[in-house]
Formats: C-alpha cells, sequence, structure tokens
C-alpha cells in the first residue's frame, strides 16, 4: 500500500503544538492549517499517533480532495476513492457531513449522495447487493469548505481528550487536551516542582504526570481502528508493545495541587488512581491564598474559575488578586493561567510577560504567562583519567 495521507485535527489555537508533537515522533513530512495538521505514514503511524498525540482531537484518514459543485461531482469523485481497500462487507459506515461556503449547502443530501457513492462502489468489490453493517465501525466524513469536498476516514472514535482516566467530572472540567497544551507551551519539565492552586479535577496535574513518566496517553482506551482488516492486531499490539516499553516510570514527581471543593479534590484522586498515579501527586483540600507551593524554581500552572454568572466576578477578581500576592512570595517559580477575565493583568498586579489567546471549549481564553528564572544548569560530573 502506498503511503497514506494522516491529518491530526487541532483544537483552535493549537495546531502548531500538535505539529511539534508529531516532528516530535519523527514526522517531518507535515502541512499546518487551521485546525488540522497534515501528514504523510502508512498504517503503523495509525495506531501510534493515536496512542501517542496528547493535544490532537483525532486522527483521520485522507481518502481524497475533489472539486465538487455539483451532487453529481460529488458522487463520481467519492466513488472514485478507494472505499473497497479499507471497509469490508459487514463493515458499517455512517457518513457524518458539514459544508461551510459551498454551492452544496445542504448537509443532509450530501452525506446521502456521498453514501450512495460508496455503497456502488463497494458493490463491485464485494459482490453483493446487500450491506448488513453488522460488522466494524468505520465513520465517514465529507466536509465540505468553498466548493471542496474532503473525504476522511475517522480512526479514533471517541476524541482523543478521553483518555479513560476520568470516571467522575467536575462541573466545568478542562479538557486533557487542553491540559497538556498548558504544559507543554510553559517548557515545564520533572526536574521543577509543579503546583495548580485551583486543580478542580487534576486534569492539570495529571497529565503532567503522564507526560514526566512518558506515558501514551491513549494506552488506557480503545479506538475502532483496533478492529480494522486493514491494520490487523499485530500492527496495534506492536504499537501499545512499544509504548509499554517507553514507559519512564522510575523519574521523582514534585507534582502537587490544591482546590477548595472538597467533591474536586475527590475526583482528582479517583482519576489519579485510574490513570495509575496514585500516592504519586499530592492533592489538598485549600483555599488558594493559603497555598504555598514548595521548592524552588518551580511551576505554576493554573485553569482558575471563569466566574460566568455576575455574582460570581467579585470572587473571581479576589482570587485572582490571592495568586498575584502568591507568586510574589516565590520570586524564583514561573506562573501561567488560562482565563477569559480581560482585566487579569491587572488584578493580578502585573502585566505578563506573554500572552497567547487559547479556546477552553467555546470560550476565548488568554493564556497569561509569567517568566520565572530557570534552574540553574547542573555542571556535568568530572570523569576520572583511567
Amino acid at each position: 500500500m502506498p503511503r497514506l495521507q494522516l491529518i491530526a485535527t487541532a483544537p483552535m489555537g493549537l495546531e502548531a503544538i500538535v505539529a511539534r508533537e508529531l516532528k516530535e515522533l519523527g514526522y517531518t513530512d507535515m502541512e499546518v492549517e487551521n485546525g488540522r495538521v497534515t501528514f504523510s505514514g502508512d498504517l503503523i503511524d495509525i495506531c501510534r499517533c493515536n496512542l501517542w498525540l496528547r493535544t490532537s482531537d483525532r486522527i483521520l484518514v485522507k481518502m481524497g480532495e475533489f472539486k465538487a459543485m455539483t451532487f453529481d461531482e460529488l458522487f463520481e469523485g467519492t466513488k472514485a476513492l478507494p472505499w473497497e481497500q479499507w471497509i469490508p462487507a459487514r463493515g458499517e459506515f455512517p457518513v457524518e457531513g458539514r459544508s461551510h461556503k459551498s454551492q452544496l449547502s445542504s448537509v443532509p443530501a450530501c452525506q446521502g449522495i456521498v453514501k450512495k457513492a460508496i455503497v456502488e462502489k463497494l458493490k463491485l468489490s464485494h459482490r453483493t447487493e446487500w450491506f448488513p453493517e453488522d460488522g466494524p465501525r468505520y465513520v465517514i466524513e465529507v466536509s465540505l469548505l468553498k466548493d471542496r469536498a474532503l473525504l476522511t476516514l475517522d480512526t479514533t472514535g471517541p476524541a482523543l481528550h478521553k483518555r479513560g482516566y476520568r470516571k467522575l467530572v467536575t462541573e466545568a472540567p478542562l479538557k486533557e487536551t487542553m491540559a497538556s497544551a498548558l504544559l507543554q507551551i510553559s517548557r515545564w519539565g520533572p526536574h521543577r516542582p509543579l503546583y495548580d492552586p485551583c486543580c478542580g479535577s487534576g486534569t492539570i496535574l495529571i497529565e503532567a504526570a503522564m507526560q514526566a513518566w512518558n506515558i501514551a496517553p491513549g494506552l488506557r482506551r480503545s479506538f475502532p481502528s483496533e478492529h480494522w482488516d486493514i491494520i490487523g492486531d499485530k500492527l496495534w499490539e506492536a504499537a501499545r508493545e512499544e509504548a509499554f516499553d517507553a514507559v519512564t516510570d522510575d523519574i521523582p514527581l514534585h507534582i502537587a495541587g490544591s482546590d477548595i471543593d472538597p467533591k474536586a479534590i475527590e475526583v482528582a484522586k479517583a482519576a489519579a488512581k485510574s490513570a495509575g498515579l496514585a500516592g504519586e501527586i499530592d492533592f489538598k483540600i485549600l483555599p488558594a491564598a493559603k497555598a504555598l507551593p514548595e521548592g524552588e524554581f518551580g511551576c505554576i500552572i493554573t485553569n482558575p474559575p471563569y466566574g460566568e454568572r455576575l455574582s460570581e466576578k467579585p470572587e473571581v477578581e479576589r482570587l485572582i488578586r490571592q495568586l498575584g500576592t502568591m507568586t510574589g512570595a516565590l520570586p524564583t517559580w514561573s506562573f501561567f493561567a488560562l482565563s477569559p477575565t480581560k482585566q487579569f493583568e491587572h488584578y493580578f498586579g502585573r502585566k505578563a510577560d506573554k500572552r497567547r489567546k487559547l479556546y477552553n471549549g467555546r470560550i476565548e481564553c488568554q493564556y497569561y504567562q509569567y517568566l520565572g528564572p530557570l534552574p540553574p544548569r547542573k555542571s556535568a560530573p568530572e570523569q576520572s583519567l583511567s
């Protein structure tokens, strides 16, 4: 089989982070666009990327892209693609769709045309008139943008932020993919202490521990493409074995967090246990005003409450002031906060060294970055002469 065109979808604003992750995994042939990074790979790379990418939402197979201003063009373009190589006679193949700034604006009609074209193609190759669709699942998407149709196969299933360790949820949980992005932008590493004074369900801290120990985020979940004949069990087994072998759980962790809500701390502890990190992260019930992280040259990374109701605004302002006071007592620490509060810097007490626009779900936020001094470099040990 020739090299595949794969797409790692990305939340708005995180495309460069996803591209950096792909580069670190060894992929070089990439194209970064709004909402996605396209790259080339083989079947094994479907497995590896689903297991390893921390900030992407999904891994798609790009089946084809072509101009489609009429239903005939959409039908013929779809039928020309090699669906028979992927979808077996018993495969389930629902079609999802979206359309933006295109002549073919009726999404249900486009879905119906694509489904019909695939059925006609499969009839020829599988020599049957009937498809029971009671086998493995192959979700197809037709995406129309400015009269160009992009046809993809979803290899991931539930989005990649669903790692499998969070069984309970708090009122407004931060997605695991965004938590990982905040960590990667901060350049925090396990050689530095990490603290979250508004830890909620502990997502930032759990993601940090997984990153520090090189635990592939997809290890504890399943994917529909595990059941695809074209990939097979051996490739998935090889990718999982490679991921298990890469774990470095002998690195000491200095990760802690607190929250004023006892229920949130209970959820955080349950999630850490489910992730195999029970006892590795120090969780405390504590208001932010009383939090005092231990160590030097550490990072505070947090997603403080937003105060979406008017009555909560004064509490949010007071909390941001408390965070500013806390950092004043930690001269060697760096501080990072994701917040939609326009006056964050005013309440915090100083301008951020860097700001980055990110979207937490649909909420436009700024990632405020206050950069402290870096830890002193350890001198290399002297080598004895022999």
